[in-house]
């Protein structure tokens, strides 16, 4: 249920943690648009199939992985 919350800012900004900066604006990780601001991009993903773009179904994806891997690292780590 929790991978198919909405995308936040922050799962945007965590995404595009590992590309170059763009100087002029934020870029989608999925397609690799670009575009003027961060609200901007979040609207491109939420409505991306609308678009022809599948963004929307990449970036849950994405953080369905992110809490995977962050609920076996939990796992993990030695209990004290």
């Amino acid at each position: 249920a929790r991978s198919r919350a909405s995308i936040t800012f922050r799962d945007i900004l965590a995404a595009s943690r590992w590309q170059p900066a763009p100087q002029h604006g934020y870029q989608c990780v999925s397609c690799c648009r670009v575009f003027p601001t961060l609200w901007s991009v979040k609207a491109h993903i939420q409505h991306s199939s609308q678009e022809g773009y599948s963004c929307k179904v990449y970036y849950r994806r994405l953080k369905a992985l992110w809490e995977k891997e962050h609920k076996e690292q939990e796992a993990a780590a030695p209990r004290v």
